[in-house]
């Protein structure tokens, strides 16, 4: 029987770029650095969470050919391979946070939902990201 997530994998362009974002920009906090070889298993998660990672991923040796890695990078820079769904308390307060910084990256500004408020934003390499701040509806349906 599964029991959880542990980790969820991302592709990234260049993976110190990508840890710069996550935990410079949005605060995520660096979860393992491991050098085995020539690979990097590099992740990121939430403050303080123990438990599921987001693996900051590089097309490329040893999972890919070259041929793969180029269309998977033409891909991520389209935003159309994988994407975040991120939660927080204060989604209005975040958006102007990463303005305030000199983040421009927006697909949406704040809105409000059934579910409650969300945004959308890319990281540095492309990938979609959602940031939602849960409504009383939505805490409802999963209590």
């Amino acid at each position: 029987m599964i029991t959880g997530l542990n980790v969820a994998t991302i592709f990234v362009r260049d993976k110190d770029e990508a840890l710069q974002f996550y935990v410079d920009k949005l605060g995520l906090e660096k979860g393992n650095d491991v050098q085995q070889g020539s690979y990097r298993w590099l992740t990121v998660r939430a403050p303080g969470d123990g438990g599921t990672e987001i693996c900051l991923e590089q097309p490329g040796p040893p999972l890919h050919d070259e041929a793969t890695a180029e269309q998977l990078r033409e891909l991520i820079a389209k935003g159309a391979l994988t994407g975040l769904v991120l939660t927080t308390d204060d989604v209005r307060g975040l958006f102007e946070s990463l303005q305030a910084s000199g983040f421009t990256d927006f697909t949406q500004e704040p809105a409000d939902h059934f579910y409650g408020t969300d945004m959308g934003l890319r990281d540095p390499s492309g990938n979609a990201i959602r940031i939602l701040q849960q409504g009383d509806a939505a805490q409802d349906a999963s209590a």
